[in-house]
């Protein structure tokens, strides 16, 4: 029997939309202000540019491997072919509950914003009962639910409508973002960004690390390898596009924000609406909460999508159960797609989520580590096997990208590394019981000549050939 495979109908521009939709959430609108007034002050920018500078060099890394292995699973199936079933089935297990996490509270956010723009457009206030989870007072949070059950079946339906969907609230968000920078522009008040550091050097790390998990929207693109029609050449256009357009935006919309307001007025809800009223455009304050529902929506079906093609992968691996790995008639995975859909339906509709974003970032920065690690490794152990992109700049770059995860990483508390450390064992247990034993050969640890597994026979027999004088060149992007 044929290992399951998925469609490939995405185009370069599809996956830079779909990185940019999950990097550009609702957390611009958000993070942006609550990051300057505790953590970093102005110096905010330079938070964004150096996650950004740092994302920039994993993205590379990324791209080396996307490239290489077209397959989903991203971080989970580079680890599998460069350090072993055991650090991969760890690399899986923390991004997935990274993204289950993450898409249960970008749901309950989600419902927030969505009872906030219908009280502000149109004086309706829900009922608490449907609009909080039990331990808020309520019984469920509906909205929360029905916008994943909603999403859920975008995903269900094709991989090509989930684009689609996807790029034209992309553009909504971007024109706002693009409103937001020129009518605060001119209103920019140099004053504003002194003192620059109010908060130290070690203030412009913790920014960074706090903005951290908004880029995990390029582990996104990655995990679309097996539906991108050309991925040897788009998916590093994807990857290292969507890091580039997204930390522009953040940059530059912080740069507006802590030069209209003083810093320390911004850690609230709605830091952007907030600057632009102190300049007379309070009206922009009903965009912006539209335009934050519509970010979040894009966000949350990106954030969607990502689990659902890491658990394919580690499925068809026999990591998890192969159950899950089944496709339909439109090449989605229908049961992995309604079972991560219902998990994160009732954890949004029925509980609270607390502080959850660290353990998030704890998560993401392993795996690019890992990732970054693995580049080196396979440059080493795999020196002729074919790279249709090449990290320029090796070792330096894959230096510089593990020493600025472990760089952010020091900012956590002692908290966050302890859940991690329980999450991580739980993980071993669960590879211990089953993924051990059921686990397949590795897609990616093929010696060049050898003979393949049948996932990476199925996804090179749907890969296009690249003609000598189309591939990459070395170290950039055609």
């Amino acid at each position: 029997m044929a290992a399951p495979t998925l469609n490939r109908s995405l185009s370069r521009w599809d996956l830079i939309a779909m990185g940019v939709g999950t990097i550009v959430g609702a957390g611009i609108f958000v993070t942006t202000g609550i990051a300057a007034a505790t953590k970093a002050g102005p110096a905010i920018v330079l938070s964004f540019v150096l996650a950004g500078a740092i994302c920039a060099l994993v993205a590379l890394c990324y791209s080396e491997l996307a490239a290489m292995t077209p397959l989903s699973g991203s971080a989970y199936t580079y680890t599998r072919g460069t350090l072993g079933e055991v650090p991969a089935f760890l690399v899986g297990w923390n991004l997935l509950l990274e993204y289950a996490v993450a898409a249960s509270a970008i749901a309950i956010g989600w419902s927030g914003l969505f009872g906030a723009a219908l009280n502000s457009l149109f004086g309706i206030s829900l009922p608490k009962a449907i609009s909080a989870g039990p331990s808020d007072g309520g019984v469920i949070n509906l909205p929360a639910v029905l916008i994943v059950a909603v999403l859920i079946g975008v995903l269900i339906f094709e991989v090509k409508l989930t684009a689609a969907v996807v790029k034209t609230l992309v553009a909504v968000t971007i024109g706002v973002l693009v409103l937001v920078i020129a009518i605060g522009a001119p209103h920019v008040h140099p004053g504003n960004w002194s003192p620059f550091l109010p908060f130290g050097v070690h203030g412009i790390a913790a920014g960074a690390a706090l903005a951290f998990f908004a880029y995990l929207g390029f582990d996104v693109v990655a995990t679309s390898a097996e539906e991108t029609r050309d991925p040897r050449r788009d998916l590093p256009w994807g990857i290292i596009g969507s890091v580039v357009v997204a930390t522009a935006l953040y940059v530059a919309v912080s740069a507006v924000l802590t030069g209209v307001a003083p810093y320390s007025t911004l850690g609230n809800a709605a830091p952007v609406a907030t600057a632009l009223a102190a300049v007379g455009a309070g009206w922009i304050g009903k965009v912006i909460l539209v335009a934050s529902v519509v970010a979040l929506t894009k966000g949350l079906l990106m954030v969607c999508y990502g689990p659902t093609r890491l658990v394919f992968a580690m499925s068809r691996d026999g990591m998890l159960p192969k159950a899950l790995s089944h496709t339909g008639s439109r090449g989605t995975p229908v049961r992995l797609s309604l079972l991560l859909g219902t998990v994160v339906a009732v954890v949004a509709g029925l509980l609270p989520i607390g502080t959850v974003a660290e353990l998030v970032n704890i998560g993401a920065l392993f795996a690019f580590l890992i990732v970054a690690l693995g580049v080196l490794i396979l440059r080493r152990t795999a020196p002729d096997r074919s790279r249709p992109f090449r990290v320029p700049f090796l070792p330096l770059v894959a230096v510089g990208a593990i020493a600025g995860c472990i760089w952010l990483a020091t900012t956590f508390e002692a908290l966050t590394w302890l859940r991690f450390v329980i999450w991580s064992a739980a993980g071993v247990a669960v590879y211990l019981s089953y993924g051990r034993r059921h686990a397949t050969a590795s897609p990616v640890a093929e010696a060049p000549g050898s003979t393949a597994s049948p996932a990476a026979a199925a996804a090179s027999a749907d890969a296009p050939e690249l003609p000598a004088s189309a591939a990459l060149p070395a170290g950039g992007v055609a």
